[in-house]
């Protein structure tokens, strides 16, 4: 049963020393199983590009295909940190993109794209700071991982570590996703990982055209497995003076084909449980084509 508990205040020092210790941690688990982490082939590589050509040939099943927007309806003040999302996405996506995850393998979001620094081209976009929008390096990047989880959850691939939003920070407008379906990730030490145990290998491809991101899951062999993920007891609750808590649990149904083509129900279960402080008054009314 959730119980609702206010964040403990820790110092700066004490925050950073924290974030030291899980970043080299986190290292040092990269280095450990170096080879067991999913990575691009140089053989899809060109200087154009990737070979989707010999992709497809390879991987000529479909398993699962998403998309998103990479605008929100915020406000103009906002449109700056929006550009430099978009900025950031269209950097990072390439170093994912064409990823294959043989049997055995790790896919590590953070492994993949590496540190998002002004360095290497990325601006300020948004960033959550308990809860709160603000500007930094490297902002917006967890519209990646959102895409590739709720991709992942509707796949054979098993997820090992993904950490839920803590904030629920806007309104439901034009949302088609359940709440709580994302992936929040910081480098490196909140990472997106997901592990293949099946005898199959898989690709993920991930593009950026006319504002709108797409992802697609590839695999080697035909999928006789379909997925449907929903929510279930979506609440919330008032843990105090102005302070709102939503809630929800998402499932996953399992259905697999016979030999007749029919779909068969194979299992109905608890993927995870979302419990988010809401940054929003749930009673005020907004504006749901905005």
């Amino acid at each position: 049963m959730y119980t609702f508990q206010p964040q403990k205040k820790r110092s700066k020092f004490r925050i950073k020393l924290g974030c030291l210790f899980y970043t080299l941690k986190r290292y040092f688990y990269w280095i450990k199983f170096s080879t067991h982490f999913a990575k691009i082939p140089a053989c899809y590589k060109t200087k154009e590009g990737l070979d989707f050509t010999k992709i497809k040939q390879d991987f000529p099943y479909e398993v699962f295909y998403h998309s998103t927007p990479l605008y929100r309806n915020l406000s103009k003040e906002d449109m700056e940190l929006q550009d430099g999302k978009v900025n950031n996405l269209l950097i990072a996506h390439k170093k994912i993109s064409g990823v294959v995850i043989k049997p055995g393998e790790i896919f590590s979001y953070w492994k993949l794209i590496g540190n998002p620094t002004a360095f290497r081209g990325y601006k300020k976009g948004m960033v959550l700071h308990n809860g709160k929008p603000e500007s930094g390096i490297g902002g917006g990047l967890c519209a990646i991982s959102n895409l590739i989880y709720w991709i992942i959850l509707h796949s054979p691939l098993s997820v090992k570590e993904r950490w839920r939003h803590s904030y629920d920070v806007f309104p439901d407008s034009n949302r088609t996703l359940p709440f709580g379906s994302g992936a929040t990730c910081v480098y490196n030490y909140r990472d997106l990982m997901f592990l293949n145990e099946t005898k199959d290998d898989y690709i993920l491809l991930i593009s950026i055209e006319n504002n709108i991101m797409q992802g697609q899951l590839l695999c080697s062999s035909p999928v006789k497995t379909k997925y449907e993920v929903y929510e279930k007891d979506a609440s919330i609750t008032m843990e105090g003076p102005g302070i709102y808590v939503r809630h929800n649990s998402l499932w996953r149904k399992t259905y697999l084909k016979n030999e007749n083509g029919d779909e068969v129900l194979q299992d109905d279960v608890l993927i995870t449980e979302n419990h988010a402080l809401m940054m929003y008054n749930p009673m005020l009314s907004y504006d749901k084509n905005n």
